[in-house]
């Protein structure tokens, strides 16, 4: 098998042959961050599996994260440290073990408003790093140091520091969510997995063939190919989200999760617009307000509040953009405004209700203050809640609780499973300059594709050996390559425009017309490889366009109900 197997039509087509045809081992449902970590954990252990998505790999909360992988410095206070010291080790594990091409340490300042702060603050922060150098894996990243007012100034200048009483520096890391929910769905289908995109579940299939009402697999339909599918499976993993309430609807109403969504926004304003040599995070009065860096931008965030309209599309209101915008100012001299704003989005924040009874139809396993395991019919396990630090243990979590009656099953190994990419990223990030050299490409260009690929770069540099015109800017998005627009088709599972300009490159959140000039010279580019003829290829621009100016309307909004009104107005494409 290629170490290096792609995520493309070939791959999907036989994925749902295979899907269509035997049992399965077990079956995953939702192809966000914790089904494709289930995913890959089950195939792995040397189970056959299969995931279905309805939508694209991460297309729902897993792509609109704060793109952190923390410890959760705020779980200190309310003393969950069990939580905190588990995240931790997560974060020590992605960042030099599995994804060290993915994952990166960012600074944090911790403004100090009052003297009595830098004690109390300073004595969490020490926790903090105190518990990471105690895990398991390795740490990662520096220790925290204690910033004072005139050292500040010269670290922040376009913060406010005269009534600052200094600052804490710290580090925690980032990602970019969906690169990373995409990387371990390929990693899971390099493995053996059966991964299919646009394909919906429509139903369960049951039995009662030893007296027992029993799930063995689900209904299914490939929306693209428009055909209906039977998957047979001896357990089905459904880590669908926030969607998670609609999926336990087709057993019947059976359910032992009662989820809710949280809406959470976050801002995108260019990196000259706040002077500062390291992000911030403050609390507000409802939330945490990060400012975090993110290349040439920062991204600001987060609200919370509830959502109570389209799961598939939550809408970012004027409102929210306020709020977020308030809370920054306080902080800089030079106030932002919405004139600033360069990329929004929202996204929803699976919440557990509390549990139901232990026994009240099926059995519950509580396995964390963070996410639950439940088994409402045999031959069915949900998993929910948790965030995107976590998902390995989630995914664990949830095959260990799906397959407890499977015999001489071996143990999870995803901590010992580095992803796609992870090898040869160190190698060839020493060979930087030669990679220059030989590809004709500028260093800096090199390190912008070591910093998305690792040590895959070889695959892209190839694209762009047999077609020079690759190595050239995206038009309209000049810090892509032209070749990570065809390379998202060819081996990261890419199937729309929406799918490239969104989640495997985040052009509709990082250019200040979000993408329209961007449109399309990138579906050309698409067009080839998935036989578009030139009316399927002007639908992908029409729609992309008009996501864009539905989004944009919805911000104008000043309720969440005419957000969501405003939003809905462009549907997914098919």
């Amino acid at each position: 098998m290629s170490l290096a197997r792609a995520l493309d039509a070939d791959q999907r087509a036989d994925a749902l042959d295979h899907l269509g045809s035997g049992e399965l081992d077990v079956l995953v449902v939702g192809g966000g961050i914790v089904g494709v970590g289930a995913a890959l954990d089950a195939v792995t252990r040397g189970l056959k599996v299969g995931l279905v998505e309805q939508r694209d790999l991460a297309s729902g909360t897993s792509s609109r994260s704060s793109k952190l992988v923390h410890g959760g410095l705020r779980y200190l206070e309310m003393l969950d440290f069990a939580l905190v010291k588990e995240a931790l080790e997560e974060r020590g594990l992605l960042l030099t073990r599995l994804a060290p091409h993915l994952v990166r340490p960012v600074p944090f300042l911790y403004p100090l408003e009052h003297a009595w702060e830098r004690p109390y603050v300073g004595a969490g922060v020490a926790l903090y790093d105190g518990m990471a150098m105690a895990g398991k894996y390795d740490m990662g990243v520096p220790k925290h140091k204690h910033v004072f007012r005139k050292q500040l100034a010269r670290m922040a200048p376009d913060v406010r520091t005269e009534k600052l009483h200094g600052a804490i520096r710290y580090y925690d890391c980032q990602v970019d969510d969906a690169r990373l929910v995409m990387t371990i769905a390929r990693t899971a289908a390099n493995n053996g997995a059966h991964v299919a995109t646009r394909t919906k579940v429509t139903g369960f299939l049951r039995s009662d063939a030893d007296g027992t009402d029993r799930i063995v697999g689900v209904t299914a339909r490939d929306l693209e190919g428009q055909r209906d599918l039977e998957i047979r499976a001896k357990v089905v993993i459904n880590a669908a989200g926030v969607w998670t309430d609609e999926v336990q609807d087709l057993i019947g109403g059976r359910a032992q999760l009662d989820v809710d969504a949280s809406k959470g926004i976050h801002i995108v304003v260019p990196k000259d617009r706040i002077r500062s040599e390291c992000g911030f995070i403050t609390k507000t009065e409802k939330s945490v307000l990060f400012v975090i860096p993110w290349g040439q931008f920062w991204i600001i965030g987060t609200t919370d509040t509830a959502w109570d309209f389209d799961l598939a599309h939550p809408a970012a209101s004027k409102t929210d953009i306020d709020y977020l915008l308030g809370h920054v100012n306080r902080l800089l001299r030079d106030p932002l405004d919405h004139h600033d704003v360069i990329g929004v989005w929202a996204g929803l924040r699976p919440l557990l209700k509390p549990m139901r009874k232990e026994g009240e139809m099926g059995e519950t396993t509580k396995l964390s203050r963070e996410h639950t395991v439940a088994n409402p019919v045999p031959g069915l396990v949900l998993v929910a809640g948790g965030k995107l630090t976590t998902y390995r243990v989630m995914a664990k979590d949830a095959v260990d609780h799906a397959i407890r009656d499977f015999s001489s099953t071996p143990a999870s190994i995803t901590d010992r499973v580095p992803l796609m990419g992870a090898w040869g990223h160190e190698a060839r990030t020493n060979q930087r300059v030669a990679l220059s050299r030989s590809s004709g490409l500028d260093i800096g260009v090199v390190d912008h594709l070591l910093g998305r690929y690792g040590g895959l770069v070889d695959e892209v540099l190839a694209l762009i050996d047999a077609r020079p015109d690759l190595g050239r800017p995206l038009e309209g998005a000049e810090h892509y390559l032209r070749a990570e627009v065809l390379y998202a088709v060819t081996h990261e599972g890419a199937r729309h425009l929406d799918d490239v300009l969104a989640r495997r490159t985040r052009v509709s959140i990082e250019t200040f017309d979000r993408g329209i000039s961007a449109a399309r010279p990138a579906a050309e580019l698409m067009a080839g490889a998935l036989g578009w003829d030139e009316a399927q290829l002007a639908d992908e621009v029409d729609h992309y366009l008009r996501r864009v100016e539905a989004e944009r309307q919805s911000q104008l909004m000043p309720t969440d109900q005419e957000a969501d009104e405003a939003r809905v107005k462009a549907p997914d494409i098919v």
